[in-house]
């Protein structure tokens, strides 16, 4: 099979000067050679295709700068004419992009390329992936696309559908914020402040693909807040590999950046800017800046600052570059100048050398501060890193190890001093329950409220009635502070459907991230989180007859998917879906609690008659 290495290497062995883009129809692509047979029996390798008319099927794997990769791919191909699809036997093509953080992300990657195969669907790969492992074996006979050329999707995906094989890996300057872009949620921006990092994580394989720190320009970064405002978003996430370290590439920080985007922002507080996650050692320097920033108005005050081990001589064989006393330093700081702060974590359990003693440390430092949010990971070695050739530890001590922290984690209720607190909340998302929807607090606590769906985009002041272990429950108190735009009806199509950054750009669904925690009234700043277990967090968390629907609920609990099934599943009023689902749930645990007693009754009798007929033996 042929395929030439890189569409820029074509393109210049044709005399093109470097950096110049060709029309699409000069792009040049080596095609698959036709066997023997299909010549001999005179069928074409592929049937003449018009460009553009073609259905897409995208699917993203990992971080949200992944996810917002694919939102400007799938807008490239929505405004040069193809249609987008959430299903994959409707499509003519699938585009996957791709997450190398963890083996379980590529090994699911995998197995939908193997889907993809077997239905003889063209397919194009696209992210860390390919960029990080070239030769993987997996991506044999599949077009791919490097993360720094998402601008030329357009032309792969063309080519791909008239049988070629393109393989696009060069690195080259970043993707202009001004292409267009198909959102998943019509009220979400996703912005990356720059691509790759300046670290050298022994365990990292991400940094393979998108390589060293690249940053985009304050006044770029600037123009697209505009952009995006007025478009009608509401909430800003500021995405990157690693957001403390923006700027230093360029002449520039954080801070710098961050005064600029918060002059752009609404004064109304209608629009809300989310700081990505950023690495202890590139803020240390800047905690009084990012204190203030984390203290406006109009940012969440949350913050993502991973620690994946509290153990130093750990944090030293991942090459970390920080010590467990630094990351307690940012986080002190953040939590002292920041009221109502939020603060999530992550952990690896089980890096190779990594001792009963040092896992200690580790749980320790999670007991202390009770982070209301701890992503936490078993590890993966990753092909091509130095931590994939360090000895070990037993995979079983390891599963063990990440139980032991989950249990821990579990028993916290970081949410339990909430109840009857007052918070304005900002709407941007539909539960997966059909019946509440999400809003977030200042510091970025995630609320579920019965209201319509006409709310969406506007915020609003609620009553936190019951809290659970991973979500609050709140009631509205008041109309919303800022009316929703006249588009924006309770038919759910019109959420999924937004003019962005093209004219002729359509948006199709949702999104996903984190929640986290603590009241951030008066009343309750300074209360610390109580360690009550979750059951005990739970037993009163509901009241009424949907008490256990709605623990359930809690407890599966993730963001909405805003996708065409969801159009014809939300038409009628959340009102009415709400009191039919309280007497379908009642009637239901009715029903079932008959089948278990007339069941337990049967069984009973059985027993009683069998163990008769043994005596009377």
């Amino acid at each position: 099979m042929d395929f030439v290495g890189d569409i820029e290497d074509a393109v210049a062995g044709l005399g093109a000067p470097p950096g110049l883009r060709l029309p699409i129809n000069a792009v040049a692509v080596k095609p698959k050679r036709r066997s023997r047979a299909d010549r001999v029996r005179g069928q074409p390798l592929s049937t003449p295709l018009v460009p553009g008319t073609q259905t897409i099927y995208v699917k993203t794997f990992g971080c949200s700068h992944n996810q917002s990769d694919s939102e400007y791919m799938a807008g490239q191909l929505s405004a040069f004419g193809y249609s987008l699809t959430d299903e994959p036997d409707e499509a003519d093509l699938w585009l996957i992009n791709t997450c190398t953080v963890k083996s379980p992300s590529q090994s699911a990657m995998t197995t939908l390329i193997s889907k993809c195969k077997s239905a003889k669907k063209p397919l194009v790969v696209a992210g860390c992936v390919p960029q990080g492992s070239k030769d993987l074996k997996e991506l044999e006979g599949v077009s791919v696309i490097g993360v720094q050329q998402i601008d030329r999707v357009v032309e792969v995906v063309e080519e791909t559908l008239k049988g070629h094989e393109v393989r696009l890996y060069s690195r080259r300057t970043l993707p202009s914020l001004d292409l267009p872009k198909v959102r998943k949620n019509k009220f979400i921006e996703i912005l990356p402040i720059n691509v790759g990092c300046l670290g050298a994580c022994t365990y990292c394989k991400t940094k393979h693909a998108r390589g060293h720190l690249g940053s985009y320009t304050i006044d770029s970064l600037v123009d697209r807040v505009r952009t995006v405002v007025s478009e009608g978003v509401k909430e800003i996430w500021l995405s990157s590999e690693d957001t403390g370290a923006y700027g230093r590439d360029i002449g520039t920080n954080l801070p710098n950046l961050l005064n600029a985007l918060i002059k752009e922002l609404p004064s109304d507080r209608s629009t809300m800017l989310r700081i990505g996650m950023t690495n202890p050692p590139f803020i240390l320097e800047h905690l009084k800046e990012i204190a203030d920033v984390l203290n406006h108005p109009c940012v969440y005050s949350f913050l993502h600052v991973p620690v994946q081990s509290g153990s130093d001589p750990v944090l030293t064989a991942m090459n970390r570059e920080y010590t467990v006393k630094d990351f307690r330093k940012v986080v002190d700081t953040l939590m002292e100048l920041v009221p109502g702060m939020q603060i999530a974590t992550d952990i690896i359990c089980g890096f190779p050398g990594e001792t009963e003693e040092d896992f200690a440390q580790t749980v320790s430092l999670i007991k202390e501060y009770q982070f209301p949010q701890v992503h936490i990971s078993q590890f993966y070695p990753r092909p091509g890193t130095p931590a994939a050739r360090m000895k070990k530890v037993p995979s079983i001590e390891v599963k063990k190890r990440s139980r032991e922290l989950t249990t821990v984690f579990e028993s916290f209720s970081p949410y339990l001093e909430m109840k009857g607190c007052k918070e304005k909340i900002w709407i941007t998302e539909i539960a997966t329950d059909g019946i509440h929807l999400v809003g977030h607090t200042k510091g970025y606590i995630q609320v579920l409220v019965i209201a319509p769906e006409s709310m969406l985009g506007t915020s609003t002041d609620v009553k936190i009635t019951s809290v659970g272990r991973w979500s609050v429950f709140g009631e509205i108190l008041d109309e919303p502070s800022l009316q929703p735009n006249k588009e924006t009806t309770r038919n759910i199509s019109k959420i999924n459907t937004v003019k962005v950054s093209s004219p002729i750009d359509e948006l199709c669904n949702e999104d996903a991230s984190c929640c986290t925690n603590t009241c951030t009234s008066c009343a309750c700043l300074n209360e610390k989180n109580s360690s009550v277990k979750t059951k005990e967090a739970l037993d009163d968390r509901y009241e009424g007859g949907v008490k256990f629907a709605h623990t359930i609920q809690s407890l599966f609990f993730r963001r909405k998917r805003l996708d065409k099934s969801s159009v014809e599943k939300s038409a009628k009023p959340v009102a009415e879906k709400t009191g039919h689902n309280k007497h379908k749930l009642a009637y239901l645990d009715w029903f079932l609690f008959g089948i278990i007693f007339l069941g337990s009754v049967i069984i009973v009798a059985v027993l009683i008659k069998f163990s008769s007929v043994l005596f009377s033996f």
